[in-house]
């Protein structure tokens, strides 16, 4: 299985997918989502679930970050920004809901963009097939979908791609 994004180009994600893009939720959260396709799923793939997250962040907020965070994606492309609109898979809260971010869930269970405060990081989009579908609920958390997951994945592939301050 691969997963590939048009937001990527020369490993680095374009400026309109963060913080100097202009679409903006709550506390100045980058809502432009990126575009990702999903190629050779193995077979008996009924769902997908999608983890963006930023582990570099750790160097700024103490912890992993999630920017993004989908289940029961029953089609194998999203488009570009179709985070605020689209009705068919369920989005978890992303890390802008945390201490930190201090946006409220709702809001929150969204795509969070690209927003390093101190240094280049590198943002990685990881796709989990899935036997099943999970039945999270709107606002879920990593830990939720994680564990929900167990069991179930049948492949993975991740694109990575950088953003700078």
């Amino acid at each position: 299985m691969q997963v590939s994004s048009k937001a990527i180009e020369n490993g680095v994600f374009a400026d309109k997918y963060g913080k100097r893009g202009s679409q903006f939720g709550a506390n100045g959260m980058p809502t432009y989502s990126i575009p990702f396709e999903i190629s050779g799923a193995p077979e008996g793939t009924q769902s997908f679930a999608v983890v963006l997250e930023d582990k570099d962040a750790v160097t700024a907020a103490g912890f992993v970050w999630t920017h993004w965070l989908i289940a029961d994606l029953e089609r194998a492309s999203v488009a570009e920004n179709e985070s605020l609109s689209a009705t068919d898979f369920v989005q978890g809260a992303n890390s802008w809901a945390s201490v930190l971010g201090q946006v409220d869930i709702e809001a929150a269970s969204v795509y969070g963009g690209m927003a390093p405060p101190n240094c280049k990081h590198r943002y990685e989009l990881i796709v989990y097939a899935l036997d099943c579908k999970l039945g999270l609920k709107k606002g879920f958390r990593f830990n939720d979908l994680h564990f929900a997951m167990k069991g179930h994945i049948l492949a993975q592939a991740e694109v990575v791609g950088e953003y700078d301050v």
